[in-house]
């Protein structure tokens, strides 16, 4: 099974102790007398991240095309196969949404449903002609969020706050991702060096990147703004991520 990085549960316990310290704070400010909008914001942080998932799930099923057995059947046994190796007893819905050239993916969840997004033109690696293993990695990796309980409500909830303090958020959701390409490992190992180069030079130019090159890049691409680009981000630099895919005897570079 795959593991979680070493650094998660830690950033996540920072992460919410940064959420419980605004939540305190902005309870003695209100008991003073001040009403920042910050404040505000904070307080209503359970009805507005209810409402953004609520909102966000329900644009995936009205707009979105679902994947099932009859409509992007690849697709859907790739959810299948990955919900059933990471022993989930619920596939996640799946949805094929308008790229318009963008190359992402994302896995959300609202009330007790979860669900994975793959935005067309990432979906299309997945056509005989280019890469099904790198597809089957990214839906791996996504449905990884979900069994790693990147997606629950009360996580995310605890992560408000830090979400808006440069480096704590950034770092967790890294550290994350890490979590993520583990599973995508686990679900399809030899996608790994498709996924890396569909993110790094689009669905055309994929073939064309060398896996191992990027990841020996990880050792030489160093210094002050490689090593800020990264800690700014969301998600490893991809030179981290594919040195950490190659080498699976330690966990991927956060810092």
């Amino acid at each position: 099974m795959p593991i979680r990085h070493h650094f998660e549960i830690p950033l996540l316990v920072l992460s919410i102790a940064t959420t419980v310290v605004a939540y305190l704070v902005s309870i003695a400010l209100i008991a003073s007398g001040a009403l920042e909008p910050w404040v505000v914001i904070v307080l209503l942080a359970p009805i507005l991240l209810f409402f953004a998932r609520g909102q966000m799930y329900a644009a995936q099923r009205v707009n979105g095309v679902k994947m099932t057995p009859t409509q992007f059947p690849d697709g859907y046994r790739m959810l299948v196969e990955a919900a059933a190796r990471f022993g989930m007893p619920q596939v996640p819905d799946g949805y094929v949404v308008l790229g318009n050239g963008q190359i992402n993916a994302f896995a959300s969840g609202h009330g007790f449903r979860r669900y994975v997004v793959v935005y067309s033109d990432l979906f299309e690696i997945g056509g005989q002609a280019r890469n099904p293993d790198a597809l089957a990695f990214i839906i791996g990796h996504e449905v990884g969020h979900i069994a790693a309980g990147h997606t629950s409500y009360w996580r995310q909830l605890g992560m408000f706050a830090s979400n808006y303090i440069p480096v704590i958020g950034s770092s967790l959701s890294r550290a994350q991702e890490y979590t993520a390409d583990n599973h995508g490992l686990c679900n399809r190992p030899h996608g790994a060096p498709g996924a890396i180069g569909v993110l790094a030079a689009g669905k055309y130019l994929m073939s064309l990147v060398g896996f191992d090159e990027m990841a020996d890049r990880a050792r030489t691409e160093r210094g002050f703004f490689p090593w800020l680009v990264n800690i700014l981000s969301g998600h490893p630099v991809l030179t981290w991520r594919a040195a950490a895919l190659r080498d699976r005897s330690r966990h991927g570079r956060v810092f």
